[in-house]
């Protein structure tokens, strides 16, 4: 290898060491916002597809209206396979209970009850890798309406 390589190299290596360790110092303190990802948001967008799950490849046994789902109790969705890991991003103005399989080869469901940050919506970020099934459950049997978003 030329000299002039090496030194090409050695400068790629110093410019990735120092743009993780800024990564990593400049970080904010906080759950943080997804829609605010900054370089790294930049980066994920050059490289190809989205990271969300398509909602046309969920479906559900309850009430859908386009994107959204309607009703009592609770709801089953069925993800198809996304082919990688995915996020399914499920969106409500309400509280709402959500319960799925970790990813990967983890024997575990995870549940977790969501609720609405500062009268904002409430979010729940699922990650999917495989077909999947997810159950939705709505607090006190009272009417929900979720929305399968992209972001």
């Amino acid at each position: 290898m030329s000299g002039r390589r090496k030194l090409l190299l050695v400068a790629v290596a110093v410019l990735l060491v120092a743009a993780f360790l800024g990564a990593l110092g400049l970080g904010r303190a906080g759950r943080g916002d997804p829609a605010d990802a900054g370089a790294l948001g930049w980066l994920g967008r050059l490289g190809g597809d989205g990271t969300t799950v398509d909602p046309a490849t969920v479906r559900a046994d309850c009430d859908r209206t386009g994107d959204v789902l309607s009703f009592v109790g609770g709801c089953a969705l069925r993800v198809d396979d996304p082919g990688g890991l995915r996020t399914l991003v499920l969106r409500s103005r309400a509280a709402f209970a959500v319960t799925a399989p970790a990813p990967g080869d983890a024997d575990l469901t995870v549940r977790d009850d969501v609720t609405p940050a500062d009268g904002g919506d409430a979010v729940a970020t699922i990650a999917v890798d495989r077909a999947t099934e997810v159950g939705l459950g709505c607090p006190g049997g009272v009417p929900c309406t979720v929305t399968i978003a992209t972001s």
